[in-house]
């Protein structure tokens, strides 16, 4: 893990949003600061993270993978941090779903690389792990010819490859496409058949039902090409792979079936956001996937909008109230989600105290770059100063927005730092 190796090499300072430091401060004493941002101790704003609902969110999932017979390689996408990577496959993940390399040691990749210079590129990096176990999906001829120029530079005998179905976005979209991509990869050298692989969310619409119909068609395409690569690849272990974190139950009792019928099958998800859940589009997922009868534990039903808890919190400071109905906080569209709905004010205080009740009269109308609105009661006793906490809405484009994030224990105070590799 070299760039972990080089942030605990460095002291932080102003220069990292967050710390409130001039002179700056080793890693590793963080926790030794006893910064609560409730306090406005920070640098604001600032992105924290919850570790004990992050640890109870994955447990949780984790019990449910068991339970369903399934397993999960998180995507990294989400925080792009290799430390939470490594927590989850230690906690039991299979191991780490990314659309690129990041430095873990069994990896999917689930995302068509390009051409044959992309092939290259990846082919270097291989070379340069060797012990990493590989697995890419190919939808085409001409995205297994890159993986093959892939393992030809690597060196690699047996690069596997997942023929990906697809709707919406990427993946083969008839039977003679994925029976061209099969037939590639068996022509193909360094190259053999790893199973299959969609994405679900792909087809998802804002109805319900329509959705359900859209996903069900799409996971019958799946299993209807896992037969046909598993007739080219008999007796090999393969893979089904989908499932994000809004529809992973309606994957797996879809395709967790075809996978125990074969005897030789895994189904591999690649949930990600659901470690993080939030305070918006995933707390809708959570409710509705409740109303499609919720988790189910070994026969028991747990509520998934109970049993997964938002564990990022966006801090930031009044900075000014212009006028009596309106506020302005000290953060914006650099900083926060927007594209899947504005962040949500949970808790305001004033010098570290809570004000009860004040931030359910408050609301978010919208974003500057560096500047939120608040809308609120011209008679409400927000001051400039007040800390606001918020919940957001879609990690996936909050967390790439930072370089580090905050681990909070259950007192508010922050207890160590995760660096992101966002480019």
């Amino acid at each position: 893990m070299q760039f972990l190796s080089r942030w605990e090499s460095q002291r932080l300072s102003t220069t990292t949003r967050g710390i409130p430091l001039v002179d700056g401060l080793p890693i590793e004493e963080i926790a030794g600061q006893n910064w609560q941002p409730c306090r406005g101790d920070l640098a604001l704003p600032a992105l924290t993270l919850d570790e004990a609902a992050f640890a109870a969110n994955r447990d949780l999932f984790l019990r449910w993978c068991e339970s369903a017979g399934v397993s999960v390689a998180p995507h990294a996408k989400t925080p792009m941090s290799p430390e939470l990577a490594r927590s989850l496959r230690e906690a039991g993940a299979w191991g780490t779903t990314v659309a690129n390399m990041n430095g873990e040691r069994r990896l999917l990749l689930a995302n068509e690389i390009g051409g044959l210079a992309a092939g290259r590129r990846l082919g270097a990096l291989l070379g340069a792990y060797p012990d990493v176990e590989f697995h890419a999906f190919a939808d085409s001829p001409a995205a297994v010819a890159a993986l093959a120029e892939a393992a030809r530079i690597a060196g690699r005998g047996e690069l596997s490859v997942l023929v990906e179905l697809g709707a919406g976005r990427a993946g083969a979209r008839d039977r003679a496409a994925v029976e061209a991509t099969i037939t590639a990869v068996l022509a193909a050298d360094g190259l053999l058949l790893g199973g299959v692989a969609t994405y679900e969310g792909a087809v998802a619409t804002p109805d319900a039902d329509e959705t359900m119909r859209a996903i069900a068609a799409l996971m019958e395409r799946t299993i209807a090409a896992f037969v046909l690569v598993r007739h080219a690849a008999p007796g090999r272990p393969l893979i089904i792979s989908a499932g994000g974190s809004a529809y992973f139950d309606v994957v797996a009792r879809a395709v967790a079936p075809s996978a125990q019928a074969d005897g030789n099958a895994s189904v591999l998800l690649r949930s990600g956001a659901l470690f993080f859940a939030d305070h918006g589009i995933y707390a809708r997922a959570f409710a509705e996937l409740d109303r499609r009868g919720g988790l189910v534990i070994d026969g028991a039903r747990h509520s998934a909008a109970e049993g997964f808890q938002p564990a990022l919190t966006l801090w930031a400071e009044v900075l000014s109230r212009p006028e009596a109905s309106l506020a302005i906080a000290g953060f914006g569209m650099r900083d926060a989600s927007f594209d899947q709905g504005l962040p949500v004010p949970l808790r305001a205080f004033r010098d570290g105290v809570a004000q009860q009740g004040l931030a359910e009269t408050l609301s978010v109308t919208r974003l500057n770059d560096q500047h939120a609105f608040l809308s609120i009661a011209p008679d409400s006793t927000l001051a400039v100063g007040d800390v606001i906490a918020f919940g957001i809405s879609h990690p996936c484009t909050c967390l790439d927005r930072w370089r580090v994030v905050l681990g909070l224990d259950a007192d508010g105070v922050v207890t160590r730092i995760l660096p992101t590799q966002f480019g």
